[in-house]
């Protein structure tokens, strides 16, 4: 038998309508309390009903989610699926839904989820990306609706993030790669309109002004996050003549195609050209070499940013907030 919420009262001795305040999360209502009220309703096994609980707080119980291409090239990328496994950990913990946009045109995106948001359908929003300019982002903040970006914000835009400190993995990772003796090494990065492309950028040339070489631009390739354009990159530098020793790639989808074309060129890796990537992947480990890739935690960054949110969505009046997930640089054979 199911227990009620006066079951829950009578344990935890309080009313039934403390109880229904602190299933609406009540500012009202201290943590003590709610942290004692919440304790008993997991003995029980209470569950709130959902549609009950939004018609006392006025809530949806559902949170949106906005991927940065469409949901179908997002997906294919680990990265993904591993934020929204973290984003639905987070919401299934506070009894809420996940609406996921899967709209394959930018246009059609950005109307569906103003659309979205002018009818109420959801509390609040995270976003996967942050780009330099983005008009779901400019909507969002310039109608005040509750959104959490995982990816730094464009500087000016003081709104709640949860990111790594992508400068720092950037420059860790090029440092270990010119420490190990490597002179010329070619980055290959994603967009350049995305923060995070930017900040990684940064973090190689930081660790080549450290270290007194000189940037090169003809060592950069930046494209969209796919394996053939990973292979494509290496192809183009290789075409330009240009023969580096060492390849920081911003991405393991991007450098399992990469491996595949300095395999194709007669090269080794990592004896004639050593490789670091970022998102440590389950099968990184597995390759052959295995590759040495920068973990960020994404289970983590999805976790957290919808913390965040339901954080911000308990006090409208608190000041944005940003939370910084640690990388871990994790060395294997390819290095």
């Amino acid at each position: 038998m199911k227990a009620t919420i006066k079951e829950v009262a009578k344990k935890a001795n309080v009313s039934p309508s403390t109880v229904s305040r602190v299933i609406a999360d009540s500012p009202r209502i201290s943590e003590e309390t709610k942290t004692k009220v919440r304790k008993v309703m997991k003995e029980l096994g209470y569950h709130p009903n959902a549609i009950a609980r939004s018609l006392v707080n006025r809530s949806t119980n559902t949170i949106g989610v906005i991927m940065p291409k469409s949901a179908h090239l997002s997906l294919a990328n680990p990265f993904f699926p591993e934020a929204l496994r973290g984003i639905s950990a987070s919401a299934n913990a506070h009894g809420f839904y996940v609406l996921l946009s899967i709209e394959e045109d930018e246009h059609e995106k950005h109307n569906g989820i103003e659309n979205i948001v002018r009818a109420g359908m959801v509390d609040g929003m995270i976003m996967l990306y942050s780009k330099l300019e983005d008009k779901t982002f400019n909507m969002l903040r310039d109608c005040q609706f509750p959104f959490v970006l995982v990816g730094k914000p464009v500087k000016g835009n003081r709104v709640n993030y949860v990111d790594n400190d992508n400068v720092y993995a950037a420059c860790e990772a090029a440092s270990y790669l010119l420490e190990k003796g490597r002179k010329n090494i070619a980055m290959i990065t994603g967009p350049l309109d995305l923060v995070v492309s930017l900040d990684r950028l940064a973090g190689y040339k930081s660790a080549l002004e450290a270290h007194g070489i000189a940037y090169r631009g003809e060592l950069i390739r930046s494209v969209e996050f796919s394996r053939e354009n990973g292979y494509k990159a290496i192809e183009s530098i290789f075409k330009d003549g240009i023969q580096p020793d060492g390849v920081l790639v911003t991405d393991d989808l991007l450098a399992l195609g990469a491996m595949n074309a300095i395999k194709d060129a007669g090269l080794k890796i990592p004896e004639d050209i050593a490789m670091i990537s970022f998102n440590n992947i389950p099968t990184a480990e597995f390759l052959t070499p295995s590759l040495s890739s920068v973990d960020i935690h994404p289970f983590d960054l999805g976790y957290e940013a919808t913390e965040l949110l339901f954080k911000s969505l308990g006090n409208k009046n608190a000041l944005p907030q940003a939370r910084i997930i640690p990388t871990q640089l994790i060395i294997r054979q390819s290095c």
